[in-house]
């Protein structure tokens, strides 16, 4: 069985900017090309989940993000395809939605359909909705500062269990 790690994409691959619909706007956190490239060294199937509410709300288009998601792939300089599959869950927070962090349908669907053993899966993110689609998912979680939260915002937040990262870099830096 393969082992994988899913990712937010605003806090925890690049910088968050609310609605981000232009690619222009699209800028890498520092490290993770690096984190990335070791990932896939090591074996892991690198996979995607992004709730885009800017497009239920009409704020942007379906479009936007793959353009925008483009872009940063174009900046990330890595062989493609990197990622093995990108979610993107386009309803707002009130809209009825299969895909949505938390919801762990999308993770639950990709590990059955690429053969991933949960025990070597990782859920990343710079959200609570993150850390609890990856644990409703029954798989790993680890949350990172590079987004929402802090250090002590994560902290108040007492997810037990729920390793705490400056960045993606310091968790890949972790990895077997």
């Amino acid at each position: 069985m393969s082992k994988a790690l899913f990712l937010d994409r605003d806090g925890t691959l690049i910088l968050d900017k609310h609605y981000l619909a232009d690619p222009a706007g699209v800028e890498l956190i520092g490290g993770v090309s690096a984190a990335l490239a070791r990932a896939r060294a090591l074996g892991y199937l690198l996979f995607i989940v992004t709730n885009q509410s800017g497009i239920g709300r009409g704020l942007y288009s379906l479009d936007d993000v793959l353009r925008c998601n483009d872009r940063m792939e174009e900046l990330l300089g890595l062989p493609r395809p990197i990622f093995a599959g990108i979610c993107i869950a386009p309803e707002g927070p009130d809209q009825p939605s299969r895909y949505r962090k938390p919801s762990p349908a999308y993770l639950l669907e990709s590990i059955a359909h690429h053969g991933l053993d949960p025990a070597q899966c990782w859920m990343l993110g710079d959200r609570e909705s993150d850390i609890r689609c990856g644990l409703d998912a029954q798989i790993n979680s680890a949350a990172v500062c590079t987004g929402k939260h802090d250090a002590a915002g994560w902290a108040a937040l007492a997810l037990p269990g729920v390793p705490v990262f400056p960045d993606l870099s310091a968790f890949v830096a972790t990895l077997p």
